[in-house]
């Protein structure tokens, strides 16, 4: 809205306002600030959440034992402060005249709202469970879809309900009015994967980053018709601008991750994860890379199928593949240092964003 009203107040072409045309420089300015902001109400927002929440977080009681000693007690929620100085970055930066703008807005208020209900849930009964599963989905899969429909009114290019894949040049799927079963499973699916990984303090916040990195350049490639045209990718009009919403991301998780670094002080929560997966999910939908989002995300992937395998060789058998799932506690009940899990997997996620980016030019 800042940049908004001073376009309309003074035109971007007076003087030094002009800077304030290129998507580059208003992508740094919503990173400082989303950033800066976290890093301001941080400490007071904790203690704030410690008089409320006297127990803190359920933790699970058939986890490591060392999270029941070191874990007990921290406040949850923290997501947010990641919500907040997201959409205040946003606000001030980002061309609200531009749909995907409020979309991806809607998206993480909208999932941080159900993240939200369930931690309540957690604190109130003081049980790690929450919400139900079945409730959880279903209600992720209306705000999924209601999304996607106000989304798809307001696109008009060939190809929007297509699946498209990385590395083959032309090749892609057609889906027409099945899209939106795709999409709903797409958004809902990432959001339950960075949920699944939030589980060691760090570990989420870092794939998290590097994922968020990964589709702030891709977003900016896909609106942008000569470099979209050059790597033969779909040219989306106006999807650049998601640019600087996920730049405040960025800077919101590393603000956080000042305060989640080991020994958390605050945990996300499922307010964050279930938030910010959603709206990795949801870039994917906008940006026509959604087949790229496995190995963006690589590591949310792994968590989950470690999850998936598990349950399913469990019902089949009796017995289990995993000392326990998700995958970073299997390494813990190994004996790895937490520390040493959340560093290996960062090194993961690290390598899977270079390879996703990799693809855009090998077609």
């Amino acid at each position: 809205m800042f940049y908004n009203l001073i376009y309309k107040t003074f035109g971007v072409n007076h003087s030094i306002l002009n800077i304030l045309k290129y998507i580059t420089f208003r992508s740094i300015c919503a990173f400082f600030i989303s950033f800066i902001l976290v890093l301001f109400i941080g400490a007071r927002f904790i203690r704030f959440c410690k008089k409320q929440q006297k127990n803190g977080q359920p933790i699970r009681d058939d986890g490591p034992a060392s999270h029941i000693q070191s874990k007990q007690g921290t406040p949850t929620m923290g997501g947010v402060m990641i919500i907040l100085s997201v959409v205040v970055g946003t606000l001030l930066f980002a061309d609200m005249s531009n749909i995907n703008i409020w979309l991806c807005l809607l998206v993480i208020l909208g999932f941080g709202a159900i993240g939200a209900i369930d931690d309540y849930r957690k604190i109130k009964k003081f049980d790690y469970h929450g919400i139900s599963g079945k409730k959880k989905f279903l209600l992720q899969a209306i705000v999924a879809a209601v999304c996607y429909f106000l989304l798809s009114s307001c696109q008009n290019f060939d190809g929007a309900t297509s699946i498209f894949f990385p590395i083959f040049k032309n090749f892609h799927i057609e889906l027409g009015y099945f899209f939106v079963i795709w999409a709903v499973f797409v958004i809902v699916g990432s959001s339950n994967a960075v949920n699944l990984t939030d589980g060691l303090d760090g570990l989420a916040m870092g794939p998290v980053i590097m994922s968020t990195i990964c589709f702030a350049i891709i977003s900016y490639l896909v609106g942008n018709s000569v470099f979209a045209n050059y790597l033969k990718i779909q040219y989306i009009p106006g999807m650049s601008e998601v640019c600087v919403f996920l730049s405040s991301l960025v800077g919101a998780s590393l603000g956080f991750m000042w305060f989640n670094a080991p020994p958390a002080k605050i945990f996300m929560g499922d307010t964050g994860s279930v938030a910010i997966g959603s709206i990795l999910g949801f870039v994917a939908i906008l940006t026509k890379q959604e087949m790229i989002f496995p190995i963006v995300g690589g590591l949310f992937v792994l968590e989950t199928i470690s999850v998936i395998m598990q349950v399913v060789y469990f019902k089949i058998t009796g017995k289990r593949i995993f000392l326990m799932a998700p995958l970073h506690h299997h390494f813990e009940k190994k004996g790895w240092a937490e520390a040493t899990v959340v560093f290996r997997f960062w090194i993961i996620s690290i390598v899977c964003g270079i390879l996703a980016l990799a693809t855009l030019k090998i077609r």
